[in-house]
């Protein structure tokens, strides 16, 4: 699977997890240097609070695009510390 947002692979790997339709890709295949730390959070009732990240690609910023629980729930402890993305980032087989 591939994330891709502004023409730039921001994560790749054979190894995600999905949850309610999102893919959760393992923090070591994430580019880092796409992402900026956010002091967006929210809570889901079964998998804890995420907390969020904003993408940062030449010059343009997609706020709030991709999302991971540091500390999940019991429920969702095969997501904990991997990270998902939405808000026009294309999630693409291959």
């Amino acid at each position: 699977m591939k994330a891709i947002w502004n023409d730039k692979i921001i994560a790749e790997s054979a190894d995600t997890v999905v949850v309610e339709g999102n893919h959760y890709f393992p923090p070591d295949s994430v580019n880092a240097e796409y992402l900026r730390d956010s002091s967006t959070t929210t809570a889901c009732g079964w998998k804890g609070t995420a907390q969020y990240y904003d993408l940062f690609v030449d010059g343009k910023t997609n706020p709030g695009a991709a999302w991971y629980y540091p500390a999940p729930k019991e429920a969702a402890q095969q997501i904990k510390g991997r990270i998902a993305f939405w808000k026009g980032v294309n999630v693409v087989d291959g």
